[in-house]
């Protein structure tokens, strides 16, 4: 039989997530909104009790020509005339459930590894639930998906988190099995994040089939609503993204476009939302101002809708870390993505610690960011290293060679599907299909404090005035703020980085109003150059990790 598995709900009888409804009831709403194939979960009670529940929402399930399926339990599968049995890793043989339930039942399978993946497969599973996808809230009322790991805690088993570049990584491997399965993911999915995981998720010849929800539903105050929301989401193309890549790539084409690109900006004067540290944002909003920006520093994630709707852009600066700042970040990221708003992440210091690690997992997997800064380290935390160890936020000494970090940045890029500035003494930029070094800049900037912070600002204001190429976008912000900074630190008047920073400010708003003139010959020193990355597989080894999926 054809199934439909586009939105699949898995039942949660829990007092924490169904409250004191009625699961009868929340299954009927859900179906009526849309709920294409459900499944039946219980891992508490007796099985008479299990049975006569199953025979209950058998009969709603039928009434809508939706499947149901059961957990674990295929005498319960059996006793209710239920249509099939999800089985996890340590249930039973899917080889013997097939033998007991015979050749139409429809057996799905919890894998987290491309292992399990094609051992299921080989099984003759009709569907793959694949996932840990996101870590679940404690609370299932909680907005965010953002969860701090308790490393004392045994209940916590965040082993088979894999996020959307693990679902890919499957995605893309079962496609040359001789046998195709239909597959969901599963794991924290819910209205805010459903696009994403079924966009980032996309292999080349494979995507996802739906994905798999239990407290988006079961703990929502209104079940068909919530249902007929999630299925909405799932048949529009991803909403968030905004801008198209145009089909330029001779430097001497990028180059002849940065000046437009400066000079939008000035006119526009577009709205620069930084979340930043205390720190930066005095500088932030300095260089904004300059640049030709409207800068507003809000760290309250409540804000972002209204902000977002005034067609600026937003740069989150992961320089300061709690609990309340991710849960800002997370909602003002969703709020930007909701109104097709540009946004710039600089994941500072990813790999300095476990709660940014974790930190960058959750905006990594709950927003898309049409730009991504960071340094050699920080890129590579990104890319799955678990290896990389910062003792803060600088990158420190790098052994690399260019053509490493350039395979880092297109990595990235063709990963999250974005633009990737990997900044360092050379710059690299990539959009995952063309690929540059940059080589400007002046040395007084390693010596202030958050240059890397307002070099975001500044790419972020190109990016809200150049929507239909992002890496033109990146790369006008760049060249404008490193050439300010070489001419600022040859000025006479600069002695060291004291005098290094109004200068330098100076100089940004020298090059925003040499834009707007028809002449471009502050461009003359730009040094970009296109740099090859031909195998980007390369990268595992790079980053010197195994690969995540197996």
């Amino acid at each position: 039989m054809a199934v439909d598995y586009t939105l699949y709900l898995v039942t949660d009888s829990t007092p924490a997530v169904l409250g004191d409804k009625k699961l009868q009831d929340v299954v009927r709403a859900a179906v009526e909104g849309g709920v294409t194939i459900v499944q039946y979960r219980d891992k508490h009670s007796e099985t008479s009790d299990m049975i006569y529940m199953a025979r209950s929402l058998r009969a709603i399930c039928q009434n809508r020509g939706v499947p149901l399926i059961i957990n674990d339990r295929v005498d319960v599968a059996l006793a209710a005339d239920a249509q099939g049995v999800h089985l996890g890793q340590t249930d039973m043989d899917p080889v013997v459930a097939r033998r007991l339930l015979g050749p139409e039942a429809i057996i799905g399978v919890t894998v987290s590894s491309l292992i399990e993946a094609i051992s299921a497969v080989g099984a003759g599973v009709d569907y793959l639930g694949i996932g840990t996808v996101y870590a679940t809230p404690t609370s299932a009322s909680s907005v965010s998906t953002y969860h701090v790991p308790d490393p004392k805690s045994s209940k916590e088993d965040t082993k088979s988190l894999i996020g959307t570049t693990g679902v890919r990584e499957i995605l893309g491997s079962i496609t040359s099995l001789a046998k195709q399965v239909s597959t969901v993911a599963i794991g924290g999915i819910n209205a805010n994040n459903i696009q994403h995981v079924l966009f980032k998720s996309q292999a080349t010849a494979k995507k996802l089939d739906g994905v798999a929800v239990v407290s988006a539903i079961i703990a929502a105050d209104d079940a068909k609503a919530a249902a007929q929301e999630l299925r909405e989401l799932a048949a529009k193309p991803s909403s968030f993204i905004s801008g198209q890549l145009s089909q330029l790539e001779e430097v001497e084409d990028l180059l002849g476009r940065v000046n437009a690109v400066i000079k939008e900006v000035g006119l526009r004067k577009p709205l620069c939302h930084n979340m930043t540290n205390l720190v930066v944002q005095n500088l932030a909003a300095n260089v904004a101002l300059a640049v030709g920006a409207s800068p507003i520093m809000a760290n309250n994630g409540d804000e972002a809708a209204e902000l977002a709707a005034l067609g600026g852009s937003l740069v989150i600066n992961m320089g300061s870390i709690t609990p309340e700042a991710i849960g800002n970040y997370e909602r003002a990221a969703q709020a930007y993505n909701a109104c097709h708003q540009p946004i710039l992440f600089d994941p500072v210091g990813a790999g300095a610690t476990e709660l940014r690690r974790e930190a960058v997992r959750t905006l990594m997997g709950s927003s898309y960011f049409e730009v991504i800064k960071g340094n050699e380290n920080e890129i590579r935390v990104l890319l799955g290293d678990v290896t990389t160890q910062q003792k803060g936020v600088d990158s420190g000494d790098s052994a690399s060679s260019d053509l490493d970090k350039a395979t880092l940045a297109k990595e990235l890029a063709l990963q999250e599907q974005c633009v990737v500035v990997l900044t360092g003494k050379t710059d690299f930029l990539s959009d995952g299909t063309r690929t540059y070094t940059i080589k400007n800049g002046s040395e007084y900037l390693g010596h202030i404090t958050g240059s890397g912070c307002t070099l975001g600002t500044t790419i972020a204001a190109c990016l809200a005035a150049c929507r239909e190429d992002k890496l033109l976008a990146a790369l006008s912000g760049i060249l404008m703020y490193e050439i300010a900074s070489e001419r600022a630190g040859m000025r006479e008047d600069v002695k060291g980085p004291g005098t290094f920073v109004p200068a330098f400010i100076d100089e940004l708003f020298g090059v925003a109003q040499l834009a707007l003139e028809p002449s471009a010959a502050w461009l003359a020193n730009a040094k970009v150059e296109v740099i090859n990355v031909t195998d980007t597989d390369e990268v595992e080894q790079i980053a010197g990790g195994q690969p995540r999926c197996t």
